[in-house]
């Protein structure tokens, strides 16, 4: 084969499209990713991984606060937003350059250049808007991603109005916020500045904020948020912002009557668009909707040998959901017998807010809506002596079962590390275990997993320590 003949193209280096092309490599297949940005994608340069630096920054900046809590003195509390802001962009640099090293230790030939879609197996190379090379192989993968959904007049202007990457990067902390959207991008952002000393307002359209979580969650993150000093609008829309050298004052509309709120910046947070336009696929066969490819559960579109994966394909937009559809994709393609779609049940969801927020499967309310009988079990922080000791005492463990057949259903978690503790409800719910061996599983103590061992025991009526 010539060096422009591969077995695979992936066009898009983030966390879909580099696991996809070192899969293939592993594979022995002759692999070209091109990528025009950043290896690593939106995900570990302008999304994951650089809002949990922050984030973690401000957790030990509000544990230096509550010092005294701990029988600690703390003086002169303080933070340099550039050095914080600094962190954050060197752990992703880092980073990045860990992918460009695991690419080439798999020898992947890595273009920095776009791509475009020309005709069946080619692939044109652009730079500067120039074509410099023509590419070909059999099975091409569309790795694109997605960025920012702008609301007319609302857009953002990157300087009074932000999107995700100017909120990353504050040159100064803004002393009030207006976050337009309550989902994770929204929440995570509300809940660094507020716990860094700004005034937060956070604005959701429909009823209730994370609006994905179960009922019961949200209601928990809500009363918790507002505890924390945050200002929370539901059922709002903004109408108008108007901009002037002072600041920005947004025109909230919430049951007909319209408030006016004025604040340093606005954070735009309402859902994210696929990056589908000037890659060729007017060329194909590919079909899109609402702005996102659509595909089989093989990662197939309409166009033969050609393949999308992660955010550009729609939601859940995760990164570790475009990583496993890139597995998926490129296990099938080597004809692996062992591959099976992705259920996206399955998929946990995390938000990495104080108290964080991690879920997997069913809510109560959509467990009921498609026709089950349920038991559901709760188990509560203020029961579990590890989260006493460690000072996070307020959050809740709730699992869903089916009454009949004992499948779990649904795990909704909010509290200290449930980001990390949803791994266990997930590989029970991925492995179809029943309440039984969760209830016979010993898990250690003292740790925090206790109470999802409580909250199966609850369910069924056998919970010990609450």
């Amino acid at each position: 084969m010539s060096d422009k003949n591969f077995d695979v193209i992936v066009i898009g280096g983030g966390p879909g499209g580099y696991v996809a092309a070192i899969r293939a490599a592993q594979l022995k297949m002759k692999v070209a990713l091109v990528e025009a940005n950043h290896l690593g994608g939106i995900c570990l340069n302008w999304g994951c991984i650089p809002t949990k630096a922050l984030l973690r920054s401000s957790e030990v900046y509000h544990l230096m606060q509550h010092a005294s809590d701990f029988g600690l003195s703390a003086k002169d509390i303080s933070f340099d937003v550039k050095k914080v802001v600094e962190r954050s962009r060197g752990v992703a640099k880092q980073l990045s350059g860990g992918i460009g090293h695991l690419l080439k230790k798999n020898k992947v030939t890595v273009y920095d250049a776009y791509a475009k879609l020309e005709g069946k197996g080619k692939v044109a190379i652009e730079k500067d808007g120039k074509k410099t090379d023509t590419l070909s192989a059999k099975h091409i993968i569309v790795a694109t991603g997605a960025r920012a959904r702008q609301l007319p007049g609302l857009e953002p202007d990157g300087k009074q109005v932000w999107t995700y990457k100017e909120a990353m990067v504050p040159e100064k902390m803004p002393k009030s916020i207006l976050v337009v959207g309550s989902g994770a991008i929204g929440i995570e952002f509300a809940s660094f500045y507020r716990t860094m000393g700004a005034d937060v307002t956070v604005v959701e359209v429909i009823d209730r904020i994370l609006p994905v979580e179960d009922e019961e969650i949200s209601k928990m993150a809500h009363k918790a948020f507002e505890k924390q000093g945050m200002k929370i609008i539901t059922g709002g829309m903004v109408k108008k912002l108007d901009k002037a050298k002072d600041g920005v004052t947004a025109h909230v509309e919430v049951k007909g009557k319209t408030e006016k709120i004025k604040v340093d910046n606005v954070i735009m947070a309402v859902g994210i668009v696929g990056n589908t336009e000037d890659i060729g696929l007017d060329k194909t066969k590919i079909k899109t909707d609402r702005g996102h490819i659509i595909t089989n559960e093989w990662l197939e579109t309409d166009e033969p040998g050609v393949y999308a994966i992660g955010d550009v394909t729609g939601p859940p937009w995760l990164a570790h959901k475009a990583s496993h559809e890139g597995i998926i994709c490129i296990e099938k393609i080597a004809g692996k017998n062992h591959v099976h779609p992705m259920k996206k049940e399955n998929i946990p969801g995390c938000t990495y807010c104080h108290p964080q927020v991690a879920s997997v499967g069913l809510t109560e309310a959509k467990a009921k809506e498609a026709g089950h009988k349920i038991k559901v079990g709760r188990f509560p922080f203020m029961g579990n002596g590890k989260a006493i000791a460690l000072g996070e005492p307020e959050g809740l463990v709730k699992t869903i079962f089916d009454e009949k057949t004992g499948e779990l259903l649904g795990a909704h978690m909010i509290g200290a590390e449930v980001t990390e503790l949803i791994q266990g409800y997930v590989i029970g719910k991925s492995a179809e275990l029943t309440e039984e061996e969760f209830m016979h599983t010993v898990f250690p103590h003292p740790t925090l997993s206790e109470m999802m061992h409580e909250s199966v025991l609850d369910a069924y009526g056998k919970v010990i320590h609450f």
